[in-house]
């Protein structure tokens, strides 16, 4: 479905929190995967930018709403790479996390600054996810796409098997949501 961040009533709040938390690792060369409409690309030079996702509908609005920047639906050549993967809400919907941040390391520059940022909702909040998804707090889609949620014991077992340190965490929103970021 396109733009599922705002289906709900408090998608969109949800989708900015997200966006906050993430915003003060935005460095260099940014590749957003899962960029959906590319909200995120207001945040990035368009030369520093290239979103990525696979719903083409949601890529249409994001070329339509950021004409400068690059979006696309598949992943890039192997040999081009970036200070900063960003994945917001995007790793619960994913089958194999570990095989997830594996493919978003290769696409690390080498250095001590390049991460990779994601989002999850923590587990405990699945039952708040589900009942909110049923009445229109939250997006129904999302929800019933989800795989996996992610708490902290996970996260670092996913990134560490995928070659990654866990450099920085912390859970927002209530605890609702969390944040981490990896690097090599």
């Amino acid at each position: 479905m396109a733009d599922q961040g705002s289906e709900g009533l408090l998608s969109p709040f949800l989708r900015y929190k997200r966006f906050t938390a993430a915003k003060p690792f935005l460095l260099g060369d940014v590749l957003d995967v899962g960029c959906g409409i590319g909200l995120l690309a207001k945040a990035v030079p368009a030369d520093s930018y290239l979103g990525v996702d696979t719903d083409t509908i949601s890529l249409g609005i994001a070329s339509a709403q950021n004409p400068v920047h690059s979006f696309q639906v598949n992943l890039p050549n192997d040999d081009q790479k970036f200070d900063t993967i960003v994945a917001l809400a995007v790793i619960e919907h994913i089958k194999n996390p570990t095989e997830f941040l594996t493919t978003c390391a290769k696409y690390l520059k080498l250095g001590c600054s390049s991460k990779i940022i994601i989002t999850t909702p923590h587990p405990s909040m699945d039952i708040i996810h589900y009942l909110g998804s049923r009445i229109g707090l939250f997006s129904r889609h999302a929800n019933e796409e989800h795989e996996e949620l992610l708490d902290y014991e996970r996260l670092l077992s996913a990134g560490a098997r995928a070659g990654l340190s866990l450099v920085f965490y912390k859970r927002f929103l209530l605890g609702g949501n969390q944040l981490a970021v990896f690097s090599k």
